[in-house]
């Protein structure tokens, strides 16, 4: 390990192997880091952290203090954060409350500068949320979701996976899967084709998915009405079946069409 000499580790802190740790940092006790992680300085690492191998933590982020929420009551919580991450600088990424106890970030997720991650949020793999994207409570964000600079999303939303959110995006309302919303409101603006290509989506799937979301959005069928249309008339493909039940089981509902 190298660990400058003017960093704060406490006793109690659990470091793996080769973990690098700059000079003005904190960590506190109950934390645990994984081998081959490097934390830059001026860096804080509070009580209730876990973080995983070969991580990247630039200087003045923030993990694990106490939610913004006043609800919280101070019960034991964690932020849990998983392998090959890059938290840029001044990320601020806030442990759970007693709603899910735990605030969950998966793994090869790039955070960019000033990103918030509040209270009980869910961050799956390969995101990326780019410098000034805020997650307000409980908020879920699927695989390979990009939000552009300044996204804001509101507490309790769903953004779901190979999604991108344009920048400045207000998120009130959830965002299906494979698509790019963009615009005020945040509204449907076509599916995402580039970045599915990048990620091996054929071209077959791609038309697949663009047939599904024009039933949805483009031949004036309410919610329910194109969902029985996509069940009775499209192939079941796990496509087809995400997009079915993520819009299915949307508590705030999913954002309109803006084409």
């Amino acid at each position: 390990m190298m660990i400058h000499k003017h960093s704060d580790i406490h006793p109690d802190a659990r470091l793996g192997e080769n973990v690098s740790i700059g000079p003005f940092t904190s960590i506190a006790g109950d934390v645990t880091i994984g081998e081959g992680t490097w934390i830059g300085p001026n860096v804080t690492i509070m009580d209730g952290t876990r973080i995983g191998k070969n991580c990247k933590i630039f200087p003045g982020a923030v993990i694990g203090a106490i939610p913004q929420d006043l609800k919280f009551e101070g019960e034991e919580t964690t932020v849990e954060i998983g392998d090959n991450n890059t938290i840029r600088e001044f990320v601020t990424i806030n442990r759970g409350t007693k709603a899910a106890w735990k605030t969950v970030i998966g793994n090869h997720n790039l955070l960019m500068a000033y990103v918030h991650v509040a209270h009980d949020c869910e961050i799956g793999d390969h995101c990326i949320l780019v410098n000034n994207a805020s997650l307000a409570g409980e908020v879920k964000v699927y695989d390979w979701a990009i939000l552009a600079g300044g996204a804001l999303v509101h507490q309790f939303v769903h953004v779901g996976s190979h999604v991108m959110v344009g920048g400045a995006g207000k998120v009130r309302k959830d965002v299906p899967p494979y698509v790019k919303a963009d615009r005020d409101p945040l509204s449907y603006m076509g599916v995402n084709s580039v970045g599915l290509r990048r990620r091996g989506f054929t071209n077959e799937k791609i038309r697949e998915i663009q047939d599904i979301y024009r039933t949805l959005y483009l031949k004036g069928y309410t919610v329910s009405q194109a969902l029985e249309v996509i069940e009775n008339e499209f192939t079941q493909t796990p496509e087809r079946d995400e997009i079915l039940n993520f819009i299915r089981n949307s508590e705030r509902g999913i954002i309109r069409s803006g084409v």
